[in-house]
């Protein structure tokens, strides 16, 4: 079974952006405050690589459909909706919480940044879970780029 390229660099870099969190996390709980910065940062850099390469696949490449069974498909897709809520959640908490640590309202920070973190590790299971159900138990169905779908008006 060959992986397509793009879908697993990019789910390879939402799990390690929820990684980084984990270890940004315990670092904070040790006091180790400029380590836990440069550790969001970079959890935060993960999770907008996977942004890009997911917002360029979409357009110029296409999402693909689900190519499992039939009878699956809308659990798959209530799933996929799921996961899709999850994640714009979790990205507006990042950005929310991001600047409330670079602002210095700390208390704020300290107040959202575990909820944050949670949401964001659903979101790196789920999207780990789409991904698997994608590309590795089922093959993938057909793929339509955002333009052609526009410009074909299909």
């Amino acid at each position: 079974m060959s992986l397509p390229i793009l879908p697993t660099i990019s789910t390879s870099f939402i799990v390690l952006s929820a990684i980084l969190i984990a270890i940004g996390w315990v670092l904070i709980k040790q006091k180790k405050i400029e380590a836990h910065k440069k550790t969001m940062i970079a959890a935060a850099i993960s999770a907008l690589l996977f942004f890009i390469i997911y917002i360029s696949r979409t357009v110029f490449l296409g999402n693909t459909a689900f190519g499992g069974p039939e009878h699956l498909r809308i659990y798959y897709t209530i799933f996929l909706v799921f996961h899709i809520t999850l994640a714009t959640t979790g990205a507006v908490f990042g950005i929310i919480t991001l600047i409330a640590g670079f602002s210095n309202k700390l208390e704020r920070h300290r107040k959202i940044a575990p909820i944050t973190s949670v949401i964001w590790f659903f979101v790196a299971i789920t999207g780990v879970i789409v991904y698997l159900l994608l590309y590795v138990f089922y093959s993938g169905g057909p793929t339509t780029s955002v333009i052609k779908a526009i410009l074909n008006n299909q």
